[in-house]
C-alpha cells in the first residue's frame, strides 16, 4: 500500500471540506508570514536609506517630520535654515561630515534635490551612464526617476514648483540631465539631484520681474546671496560619544533643531508595531480554528471509513500503518497551505512594493527570503500533526473484530 498516494486521494474525497480546511490554514500561514516579510524589508528599507547619518539638523518643529522630510523624502520639511549656521555646523570638532539638502521643486512627483556630491558618495551611488553635475542646472536622475520618465543623458525637462505633482513649471529655467544613476535599492532611486545653486538660481528667477536689466538681476541676486538657505543638512559624527552632547547644543543654544534617526525610527517602529500585533493574534486564532477545523474531519473521516479501514487491516496493513494514514492527510494540507501561504504573503508584499514605487515612497521587494520564513513550514506541520494526533491514535487502536462485526 502506497501510503502517500492512498491518503492523497482520501484527502480530496472531500473536496469542500479539504478546500475550507486548506483556506484556513493558508490565511493563517500567510497572515503570519506578511507580518515576517513587510517588517523584515520595512527595516532593510530604512536601514538603507539611513546609511550612517547620526542626525538630521533642520528647522525647529517635529523630529520625526525632519526625519521623514530628510532622510527618507517622505514628508514635507519643517521649513529652511540659513546657509551661515549650517556652514558653521561643519567646522564643529564632533562633525565629520555635513550634507547640505535644499528641496522645494519636483519632476512629475520625484523631488529634485539640490546638494553636493557627497550625498550620492554617501550611499556608494553608481552611474550608469553619463557624469555628475558639474554647474547648475545640471541633474542627474535615480533609477526609478529615469525609468519612469524615459529621460536621458543630454536631455532637458522642467521642474515643478512644490514637492508633489501640480505645481507650476519653471519653464524659465531648464535643467539638463546629465547622468542616470543604476539602481541602489535606496532612496536616491527616487530622486533628482542637482547643485545646490540650481535650487537657488530657479526660486531667484521667480522673484525677478520678466523686465529687469541685467544689472537689476545682478544686484537681485547679490542681495539674495546675503539671505541663502537650505531646507535641513544630513550629519555624520566624528566620534560616537558626539550622540551625547552634539543634539543637546543644537537644541538648546541654537535656533535649529537636530533629531536622531535611530531614536524616531524606534518610536515610529513601535506605533506600528500595534498593528503587526493585532495582524499577528489575528493569524494566530486563524490557525487554531484550522487546527481545529482538521482535527474534527480527521476524527469524522476515522469514523465513516471504518470500512475502508477494516479492509486495510484484513489486507495486513498493521496498526501503525493506519494511523500513518490519517497523519499523512493532515501533513498534505500542511504542505499545500505553506507553499500557497508563503506564494501569497510575498505576493501581497510585491504588490504592497508596487504601490509605494508608484507613490515615490519605500522601495520593498516581495520576493526575497526573510529567515524568520523558516518558522512558518515549522508551524504549518506543528499545527498538522497537532490536530491528526488524536485521530491517528484513534485508527491505531481501533479494534478489526468490532469493525467487522458493525458490518
Amino acid at each position: 500500500m502506497n501510503v502517500l498516494s492512498l491518503s492523497w486521494r482520501y484527502l480530496w474525497s472531500r473536496p469542500l471540506a479539504t478546500a475550507l480546511n486548506l483556506l484556513l490554514l493558508v490565511l493563517g500561514l500567510a497572515s503570519l508570514a506578511f507580518v515576517l516579510i513587510a517588517r523584515d524589508q520595512v527595516d532593510r528599507a530604512f536601514e538603507r536609506d539611513l546609511a550612517g547619518i547620526d542626525v538630521v539638523v533642520g528647522a525647529k518643529g517635529s523630529p520625526m517630520q525632519l526625519i521623514l522630510a530628510g532622510v527618507f523624502h517622505l514628508d514635507v520639511p519643517p521649513g529652511n535654515i540659513p546657509l551661515a549656521e549650517a556652514q558653521a555646523l561643519a567646522q564643529h570638532p564632533q562633525v565629520a561630515q555635513l550634507i547640505p539638502l535644499s528641496l522645494g521643486d519636483n519632476l512629475n512627483g520625484f523631488r529634485i534635490v539640490g546638494t553636493t556630491h557627497d550625498y550620492p558618495a554617501h550611499y556608494g551611488a553608481r552611474l550608469v551612464q553619463g557624469a555628475l553635475w558639474n554647474a547648475p542646472l545640471e541633474a542627474v536622475l535615480g533609477a526609478q526617476v529615469a525609468a519612469r520618465t524615459g529621460l536621458k543623458p543630454g536631455q532637458a525637462f522642467e521642474g515643478a514648483h512644490g514637492l508633489g505633482v501640480g505645481g507650476s513649471a519653471h519653464g524659465e529655467t531648464p535643467y539638463t540631465v546629465t547622468g542616470l544613476l543604476a539602481p541602489c535599492g535606496c532612496v536616491l532611486d527616487r530622486l533628482v539631484l542637482t547643485a545646490t545653486e540650481s535650487v537657488w538660481r530657479v526660486h531667484d528667477d521667480m522673484h525677478a520681474a520678466a523686465n529687469m536689466s541685467e544689472a537689476e538681476r545682478a544686484e537681485l541676486n547679490e542681495a539674495l546671496a546675503e539671505e541663502r538657505e537650505i531646507t535641513l543638512a544630513l550629519v555624520r559624527y566624528r566620534t560616537p560619544l558626539a550622540a551625547v552632547s552634539f543634539p543637546r547644543f543644537i537644541n538648546q543654544t541654537t535656533s535649529l533643531q537636530a533629531a536622531a534617526p535611530a531614536v524616531e525610527i524606534t518610536r515610529l517602529m513601535s506605533m506600528v508595531g500595534v498593528g503587526t500585533q493585532v495582524l499577528r493574534a489575528l493569524a494566530s486564532v486563524l490557525l487554531v480554528v484550522a487546527g481545529l477545523s482538521v482535527f474534527i474531519a480527521l476524527w469524522n473521516a476515522v469514523r465513516e471509513r471504518r470500512a475502508d479501514l477494516a479492509m486495510l487491516r484484513m489486507l495486513g496493513a498493521a496498526p501503525s500503518r493506519v494511523a500513518t494514514l490519517l497523519l499523512c492527510e493532515a501533513l498534505w494540507l500542511a504542505v499545500l497551505a505553506c507553499v500557497l501561504g508563503l506564494l501569497a504573503a510575498h505576493g501581497v508584499v510585491a504588490l504592497m512594493g508596487e504601490m509605494l514605487m508608484a507613490r515615490q515612497s519605500l522601495a520593498i521587494s516581495g520576493w526575497q527570503w526573510v529567515p524568520g520564513e523558516a518558522w512558518v513550514p515549522v508551524l504549518a506541520f506543528g499545527v498538522a500533526v497537532v490536530a491528526a494526533l488524536l485521530p491517528a491514535i484513534g485508527a491505531y487502536r481501533v479494534d478489526v473484530t468490532q469493525l467487522l462485526d458493525s458490518r
